[in-house]
Order: C-alpha cells, then sequence, then structure tokens
C-alpha cells in the first residue's frame, strides 16, 4: 500500500480533518512500519510529529532483519565499525558498506529500497573443479575486492563452479537472483562463444537452468557493468517462500572440450540478491 493512502486511511478512520500529525508519536511510526524505508524518509518532511516518528529506533527496528544482530555477531570486523547511535544508522550502514562474515568467506549487506537480506559467497567458499592445483587455478588478492583473495584462472579445459546456501539465510515471501562476479583478463581466451549452463534450485524442488557467455560479444558488456568495477552474469532466480529451511544449490558448467584451453579470468563469488518488478 503506498503511504499516501495509508495516511487517507488512517485520517478517515478518526473523521474527517483529523490531522495525523495529532496521533501519538509510536502510532506515527507503527503506521510508517507498513512502508519502506524509502516512503519513511520521504514522510519525515510532513511534519515535527512525523520526522520524529520516522526517526525512532522502534520505526527501523522494524525494517532491520529479525536475525541482524546474529548476523552481526558472526562478523570479525572491528567493533569501531559496528559503533552506530540509532537503528537508522546502523540500517544505512549495513545498505553501504557490506560486512564480512563467517570468517570472511560470505559478504552481507541490505537492499536499500527494501532491507532484504543481500549476501556475495567468496569464491573460496565455492568448489572450483581444480582450484587447489596451481597449474590451474592461483588464488591472489586485488585491492578493489571486498574479500582477501579471488580465484584466477590460468588454463583449465573444463569450467565448472558451484555454490550452496540455505534459504533460511535470505528474507522470507521474496524472490532472489543469482549473479556470478568475474572479471576478465588481459588474456582472456576460450570463453568466446562458449556457452555455459547454468543452474539454481532447491533441495526437492524444481531445478532451473540457462546458457549463459562470459564474453563481451554476448550478455556481457566489454565494460565493468557494476559500480565496483566487476562484472556480472546472472545464473538464474528463485523464491524463498520461507516456510522452511532448505539448501540452495547454484552451479555453473560446461562440457569439456580438449581443444578449446580457457584463461584470464578472475572470480570474485556469487552474489544473492532480491529482484523487483521494475
Amino acid at each position: 500500500m503506498e503511504t499516501e493512502s495509508i495516511i487517507q486511511a488512517t485520517s478517515s478512520k478518526f473523521g474527517a480533518g483529523v490531522d495525523c500529525s495529532e496521533l501519538p508519536e509510536a502510532c506515527i511510526a507503527s503506521i510508517l512500519a507498513w512502508t519502506s524505508p524509502r516512503d519513511a524518509c520521504r514522510m519525515s518532511t510532513v511534519s515535527p510529529e512525523f520526522q520524529r516518528a520516522a526517526e525512532s529506533d522502534a520505526l527501523w527496528e522494524t525494517f532491520l532483519p529479525a536475525d541482524y544482530q546474529e548476523i552481526i555477531g558472526r562478523s570479525s570486523e572491528s567493533s569501531a565499525r559496528l559503533d552506530f547511535s540509532s537503528k537508522k544508522e546502523l540500517f544505512f550502514r549495513l545498505c553501504n558498506s557490506p560486512l564480512l562474515i563467517d570468517g570472511g568467506k560470505k559478504s552481507f549487506w541490505l537492499d536499500k529500497e527494501s532491507g532484504k537480506k543481500c549476501y556475495m559467497i567468496a569464491a573460496r567458499e565455492l568448489t572450483i573443479k581444480w582450484s587447489e592445483t596451481p597449474r590451474h587455478w592461483t588464488w591472489i588478492s586485488l585491492p578493489h575486492s571486498r574479500f582477501t583473495e579471488v580465484a584466477n584462472l590460468n588454463i583449465v579445459w573444463w569450467f565448472f563452479i558451484k555454490g550452496k546456501m540455505n534459504t533460511c539465510m535470505s528474507s522470507p515471501c521474496t524472490n532472489y537472483g543469482a549473479c556470478l562476479i568475474f572479471q576478465r583478463k588481459d588474456r582472456f581466451y576460450g570463453f568466446k562463444a562458449n556457452p555455459i549452463e547454468s543452474s539454481i534450485g532447491v533441495t526437492g524442488g524444481e531445478t532451473t537452468k540457462k546458457v549463459i557467455y562470459l564474453d563481451p560479444e554476448h550478455d556481457i558488456s566489454p565494460y565493468p557493468t557494476r559500480i565496483d568495477g566487476w562484472y556480472e552474469v546472472e545464473l538464474g532466480e528463485f523464491f524463498n517462500e520461507g516456510r522452511e529451511s532448505v539448501e540452495l544449490a547454484m552451479s555453473i558448467m560446461e562440457v569439456p572440450h580438449p581443444s578449446r584451453l580457457k584463461s584470464g579470468l578472475l572470480i570474485e563469488g556469487i552474489e544473492i540478491r532480491p529482484k523487483f518488478c521494475s
């Protein structure tokens, strides 16, 4: 429901001509909790009463995930970075500054529009075929990566990556998309016009598959597609019903091709974030 509709409905309940600003702050905060973080910020300009309600911890607690304290507790980052003076400040800090959790193997943040949970699974947490064989893959550090290491492809004939995550980590009743986050190096070859099959699905449920490409002549721009300087390609999507906790599996695989060597690829991880209708 739009913010204006909620305000109008509340006004009509109390009779024509009643100013919603006369409502108690807690009541206004309860009304705003039915909107979105963006709408709450907009409504703070209505009146001083709305501004106080829109800044209240009681309101922003509703926009934070129910398990946000447990998630923050899984971070090894300095306590200074996690200090905050209000729940609103914490909300936007988690939106604008992803938090490393689970020993630095995952990154967590919130979608600013909805407050839904987002994650990136680091390459070190993925199953990458031959990733521990230096001839094929090495692990390097990059200053513009959020993780301490990224996977650097030296040479392989067969390309295979798999990741998994429990659906209880994501927000319930939400449609999510999973994207491979990668870069190309100068000696990037073997991927041109080379279709790769991606799949995504939950245990006991339907698995969806699609064909993706990692070369600039197909789906991926020759220039970075993200503000952090990386490329992304969507692997598929899934809907978290939130009724039970099941394992979500994602994979990227091609049929072995003995005459097609591949090289020059950097893998940062797999990102899982909510998808909304445009």
